[in-house]
């Protein structure tokens, strides 16, 4: 995992819980010190939300702290948005649980 994650991960933890996160996942280059570029790249975060109610508030303002807190580009991807089988299974085979909510936990 990306040193700014590791750095960072009880914050990203409490973000989780103000914006009702039940998932966070790291996908992509971040997953490895050996693919991520501390100059050049951003963070993929896979995303699944508890309930519906502002969604997309809670979306755009964890994506903004993220951010500024990473101090980086994040790209949010919301797990159900996805329609791309392929990138779906390279998703599910390749991805690290950053955080997981004690109700999405019970699920």
């Amino acid at each position: 995992m990306a040193a700014p994650l590791r750095q960072h991960i009880g914050q990203i933890e409490r973000l989780c819980q103000q914006y009702g996160v039940a998932r966070l996942e790291l996908i992509g280059s971040a997953l490895s010190e050996d693919t991520f570029d501390p100059a050049l790249s951003d963070i993929d975060l896979l995303v699944e939300f508890e309930g519906n109610e502002s969604l997309f508030a809670r979306y755009i303002d964890l994506k903004l702290e993220l951010e500024t807190l990473l101090q980086r580009p994040v790209d949010l991807i919301m797990k159900r948005a996805i329609r791309n089988p392929y990138f779906l299974q390279e998703v599910e085979t390749n991805r690290v649980v950053l955080y997981e909510s004690a109700r999405s936990r019970l699920a």
